[in-house]
């Protein structure tokens, strides 16, 4: 049983991941700015054994997350996103000492995305790549972790590659070098990413939709049991994947 101390628990991923756990996992600290009976307002505060960090909260807590990780030597999976160059380097800095794991996405199905869409990139050569994701109203961070994860993806395939999210100051044609990110922000859509591949007269779609917020939590959890069994660095669903193959339950 692998104790699960749950960052930004009362937010629709910590609440989800809570009802996801069965027999593998369990939550045994809550942490959340919101206070309610049973969850600290400080991961300071926690005294409960832990076995693994899971972070839902956000990127602008990660300092704290890391910091109380290292002091206590415990791994931990970020499922936050948003995180700045500062962050991102604190992040990398703490994987020195601890096991990290971190992913714009933890649906294995939108990994596949990523690899799909850089596949495609290697033989479509002069294509150019149109990145469409799209979100509920209350998401905070544009474009999503998981669109910047997808360019990442096709950029090392393709080399960097300018990213445009606005065309409207634009006075000439679309250049080859960029890859253009489009948010779209209503209602309570769960998450969509599509990847355009647009040629001389074809146009090539890749497209991932998340019908319920199940499908992340177990993704976290399995995350939770591959990170368990690392050393100190840097992991993500790419490495467990590769490591683990998508048959593996753990």
């Amino acid at each position: 049983m692998i104790r699960i101390l749950l960052v930004g628990a009362n937010g629709r991923m910590g609440r989800a991941v809570s009802a996801a756990c069965g027999a593998d996992h369990t939550v045994v600290a809550r942490v959340d700015s919101v206070i309610s009976d049973g969850v600290y307002n400080d991961i300071s505060f926690v005294l409960e054994k832990c076995d693994v960090i899971l972070d839902f909260s956000s990127h602008l807590y990660t300092a704290t997350v890391l910091d109380y990780a290292v002091k206590n030597e415990l791994p931990v999976v970020l499922g936050t996103t948003g995180h700045s160059d500062e962050e991102l380097a604190l992040i990398k800095k703490a994987a020195e000492k601890i096991p990290v794991f971190r992913s714009g996405n933890m649906s294995i199905a939108v990994n596949v995305l990523c690899r799909l869409a850089a596949g495609a990139a290697s033989v479509l050569d002069g294509f150019d790549i149109e990145i469409i994701e799209t979100h509920h109203r209350t998401k905070v961070d544009a474009p999503s972790g998981t669109a910047l994860m997808i360019a990442s993806s096709i950029e090392e395939i393709v080399g960097k590659r300018e990213h445009v999210y606005d065309r409207t100051e634009r006075s000439e044609k679309r250049p080859a070098n960029e890859i253009g990110i489009h948010s779209v922000r209503g209602g309570t859509d769960i998450g969509e990413h599509e990847v355009i591949f647009f040629g001389n007269g074809e146009r090539l779609s890749i497209k991932h939709v998340s019908e319920g917020r199940e499908l992340f939590a177990q993704g976290a959890l399995r995350a939770c049991s591959y990170i368990m069994q690392k050393s100190a660095g840097y992991y993500d669903m790419r490495t467990l994947l590769m490591e683990c193959g998508p048959e593996s339950k753990r």
